[in-house]
């Protein structure tokens, strides 16, 4: 100071000197030119005032000159204090208060400038750190909403430049890691998703490309260029499409196993050879996988599916033929079985319809057969509780045949001969009588008890169709009948033997031409050379002289038409001997060559 205040002096006196020098000038050359003392005085008082005047604007510049410092030194105070809060540096002190008074204004601007300088550095450097941040946590952000970043990140930092404090710095660094943890979850769960819809995809044979695609293209490994898409609806998407593929999986999975368990039995029911199954061994292997653990690309393939449903249709189709097959054997044994017992067999089984209700599907052959075996029983145990009366029905036929036979042996005029056979024909025809003579017990007998059967069953003993009493009752009115005609025809022929003997005794006796043939053409019978006599099965045993009685046997295959036989019989009477007109006599041999018994030998 001391120093500073020297020079100042040494400044004012070398200036008062020159001032005087020159002023002692100026008024010699005015001495000289001639001056007033007034002009002297006056121009004197005009230098004074130009010298204030330099002096007053000298101070007026200096007076500025320190508004002006001051002015800059409180906006860069002002500006340190703004750069300290918003960088939230609390620690950091101005240099201008420390050393306000002890340094001059220029020197309080020279010492924080540099601090602002360094502030402001410091301020850009964390703004950088904040923009990328920033940038960081936008562009992670729009990945997880699915929306890009629609403002940089320096528009955003705008309405955040107060604060670029380390905590605040702290805080979005510790959102960033939030963010990308979020991203690596969200990143590895996309990429589970898509490996399980790949595996599905594979199992079930879907394209998995086009699967994923419609979910988002990024998820494709042939997107070129396309960054993995982690947003919320990629996700759901994904999630969907998992639910979606599993339900599938789980529905060709049951589908294939209902299939599967079908071909399996067709499989045991059809005795499938090991060959025939060989082609089905990895679909086997897959049915004892449960659901989770079928990975095998195609496993559950629509082809898999459609091979074993084709498969298991043919054996279906085989089944059906088989079992048609066995209906119509069961059919054909039930019919038989009625036929035996002379019933009539359910008409719903038919061979035609059911053969029809087979081809059309509207029946289950299982059920069919199950029905005709259970007809089957029921034509048993009809069959033991008819058993009795069959049999007395063919013992009654078997004495209805033996009557036949024996009205056909009587026509035989051969039949006393001494052939060989002979006896034995004769044997059977007295065999044959004593089973006559007992035919109208039986026919009683089997009346009484069809009624018995009848009443206790409370329905009735249908025969062939036609109910077995009212057959018996024909039966026996057409024996009756025959009985009758029978005995006309003997007092016919003893009438004609009367008229014959009296003709012989006025034109006498004259042979008849058609005598010796009278029977070879009516009976049916041929007598061997050895004059044994031997009945041709026929259905009339006396052709147009004696036609059949009504038994059972008559009725079978016509029961449709037995009311208008009835009635036939009814209405006509039976002609049992038919007498040509022109030919007396050979009715004659053939009234006489009935004999009471057969003569003794």
């Amino acid at each position: 100071m001391m120093a500073a205040a020297f020079g100042s002096n040494s400044i004012s006196f070398h200036t008062s000197n020159t001032c005087n020098t020159l002023l002692k000038e100026l008024q010699q050359l005015w001495t000289e030119i001639g001056e007033t003392q007034a002009d002297k005085d006056r121009m004197l008082m005009e230098l004074e005032r130009e010298c204030l005047e330099i002096y007053r604007r000298k101070v007026d510049e200096a007076a500025n000159a320190k508004a002006r410092l001051h002015q800059s030194i409180a906006s860069m105070e002002a500006e340190v204090a703004m750069l300290i809060a918003t960088l939230g540096e609390i620690n950091i002190n101005s240099p201008v208060q420390s050393d306000k008074k002890a340094k001059s204004l220029k020197g309080q601007l020279a010492s924080v400038r540099p601090l602002v300088e360094d502030l402001k550095l410091k301020k850009e450097e964390r703004m950088k750190q904040f923009a990328d941040i920033k940038s960081q946590i936008e562009k992670i952000s729009g990945e997880i909403s699915g929306y890009g970043s629609t403002s940089s990140s320096m528009s955003v930092l705008t309405l955040e430049e107060q604060d670029l404090s380390v905590r605040k710095l702290t805080e979005h660094q510790s959102k960033l890691r939030g963010l990308q943890k979020e991203k690596s979850e969200r990143l590895q769960k996309v990429m589970d998703y898509v490996n399980e819809v790949h595996t599905l995809c594979g199992v079930l044979s879907m394209d998995f490309g086009q699967t994923v695609s419609d979910i988002h293209p990024s998820l494709h490994g042939s997107s070129v260029g396309l960054v993995t898409n982690i947003s919320d609806s990629t996700l759901e998407g994904l999630d969907q499409a998992v639910l979606k593929l599993k339900t599938e999986k789980k529905f060709r999975f049951q589908k294939l196993k209902d299939v599967a368990g079908s071909l399996f039995e067709l499989w045991n029911l059809m005795d499938t050879s090991k060959e025939d199954k060989a082609s089905f061994v990895r679909i086997t292997s897959v049915l004892g996988l449960s659901e989770s653990e079928i990975v095998q690309p195609g496993a559950l393939s629509p082809e898999t599916v459609q091979q074993v449903s084709a498969e298991v249709e043919r054996l279906t189709k085989l089944k059906t033929s088989r079992l048609k097959e066995l209906v119509m054997k069961k059919r054909s044994e039930l019919e038989d079985m009625c036929c035996k017992i002379h019933i009539q067999p359910d008409q719903s089984t038919a061979a035609e319809k059911t053969s029809a209700l087979i081809d059309s599907g509207l029946v289950d052959p299982c059920e069919l057969l199950a029905n005709i075996e259970a007809q089957i029983c029921k034509v048993k145990d009809e069959a033991c509780s008819r058993k009795e009366i069959m049999e007395r029905i063919d013992r009654w036929l078997s004495a209805c045949d033996e009557e036949k036979w024996l009205d056909d042996y009587n026509l035989d005029h051969n039949r006393y001969s001494a052939g060989r056979g002979a006896h034995i024909n004769l044997k059977r025809a007295e065999r044959a009588r004593i089973m006559i003579n007992k035919i109208p017990a039986v026919v009683d007998n089997l009346i009484s008890k069809t009624l018995s059967w009848e009443e206790e069953k409370q329905k009735l003993f249908l025969y062939d169709g036609v109910r077995l009493v009212s057959i018996l009752e024909d039966y026996k009115q057409a024996r009756r009948l025959k009985e009758e005609e029978k005995k006309r025809a003997r007092d016919h022929k003893k009438l004609q033997d009367v008229l014959l003997t009296e003709k012989e005794s006025i034109y006498g006796s004259k042979p008849s031409p058609r005598r010796s043939s009278s029977f070879r053409s009516q009976n049916g019978y041929r007598a061997y050379g050895n004059g044994s006599v031997t009945p041709s099965p026929r259905r009339n045993s006396l052709g147009a002289a004696t036609p059949e009685l009504l038994t059972p046997r008559s009725y079978s295959g016509r029961h449709n038409g037995y009311f208008k036989e009835m009635r036939r019989l009814s209405t006509a009477p039976l002609n049992f001997v038919a007498i040509p007109k022109e030919d007396t006599m050979s009715f004659s041999s053939i009234g006489g060559s009935e004999p009471e018994s057969p003569p003794q030998v």
